[in-house]
């Protein structure tokens, strides 16, 4: 077991512990909560307050009390590239039911390949029960590349995941194919009646949208719209407002370029096709995201916190059309890999560079 270190701001002995940088509402404190971590990837709340992390090697990790304990009993993971344990999610229930949901790259017969899975949570927090399977994509691949993955709860309790193209572009074209699309489940990963593609011949009918890249964050905003960010090539990642039946495009259209610098597919619009709400040129590499909710910054309710691998900040986006209005930068914000809003308002984030989850909160 790793015995981790919840650092406290000591404000009369002048150890640092908290950073106070300046947001457009006002002077927020940056404070280091886990430390200690590999890559972590994924963060989520239990009701208790205790905090689950997600490591990308396979481990799941779970923060209670200053503490950080392993949890046992986690699915074989195919941990390599980008792949390994991805997301983490905390359904509505837990309190009744206990269950956790987690995706993660899974051994494949052709390699990996994006896959679901819910357990239980011990009572003591200390393992988990009863592992299964709930989706696994239909075709996997050698590579090591674009995976997705976020898994998010709809109000009505369905099951909304994002996967990757796994580096095959013309997948995400391909009906047949679960690559390159947001999937939409059931509880137990039965498909509801009312997707948009059940009954097509030859289509997967558990995709919901289609023509997607690498789609790495996902939230739903209060209105049950269902948002979802995902890397480009070279330039052109997007923020992609994801309706019922939809193509978003990939490869075919795309505000990037091939990292060769060759241009990709047809150009930047097609009919048929949907335009993104707003894309990034150059590419900020966005990682997880959350539609903040106005509890702690009220002048931010509805707007789109979005984190970034490659600049080391969080992206704030508001207004319609939407558009990025601020970056939220410190010494602590290294390749944030995951941006959550906790129950209180609080603005917690998962930092690969710097190996550690941290919290955000107003200074004053």
């Amino acid at each position: 077991m790793r015995i981790l270190v919840v650092l406290i701001l000591f404000a009369w002995t002048g150890i640092v512990q908290a950073q106070t940088i300046s947001t457009d509402a006002g002077p927020a404190r940056v404070e280091r909560v886990i430390d200690g971590l590999d890559v972590p990837w994924a963060i989520d709340f239990l009701p208790d307050g205790s905090v689950l992390v997600t490591e990308l090697s396979g481990e799941l990790l779970l923060w209670r009390d200053g503490e950080t304990q392993t949890v046992s009993g986690v699915p074989r993971v195919w941990a390599r590239g980008q792949g390994g344990l991805l997301d983490v999610m905390v359904p509505r229930d837990f309190s009744r039911t206990q269950e956790i949901f987690l995706t993660y790259a899974k051994d494949h017969s052709n390699g990996a390949a994006t896959a679901v899975a819910v357990a239980r949570l011990s009572t003591e927090g200390a393992r988990l029960e009863n592992a299964r399977t709930i989706f696994e994509a239909s075709s996997g691949n050698s590579g090591g590349r674009h995976f997705g993955s976020r898994v998010i709860e709809a109000p009505d309790g369905k099951l909304f995941v994002t996967i990757g193209e796994r580096g095959d572009r013309p997948s995400a074209q391909d009906l047949s194919r679960h690559n390159g699309s947001v999937i939409r489940v059931n509880r137990d990963g039965t498909v509801p009646s009312d997707n948009p593609f059940t009954g097509q011949s030859g289509a997967q009918p558990e995709i919901w949208s289609f023509g997607h890249r690498n789609p790495q964050g996902a939230s739903f905003d209060k209105r049950g719209g269902l948002w979802v960010v995902e890397h480009g090539a070279r330039g052109g990642d997007e923020v992609n407002r994801v309706q019922k039946g939809y193509n978003y495009g990939w490869p075919v259209i795309s505000y990037g370029r091939h990292y060769s610098g060759a241009k990709i597919g047809e150009g930047t619009s097609k009919p048929g096709m949907e335009q993104p709400e707003f894309y990034w040129d150059p590419s900020i590499a966005p990682s997880g995201m959350t539609v903040y909710s106005g509890k702690l910054w009220p002048e931010w309710r509805g707007d789109l916190l979005v984190g970034s691998l490659k600049f080391d900040m969080i992206s704030r986006l508001s207004g319609s059309p939407l558009r990025e209005v601020e970056r939220i930068e410190a010494d602590e914000t290294l390749r944030i890999r995951d941006v959550v809003e906790a129950p209180d308002g609080a603005i917690w984030f998962a930092s690969e560079g710097q190996g550690a989850v941290f919290r955000i909160t107003p200074a004053n």
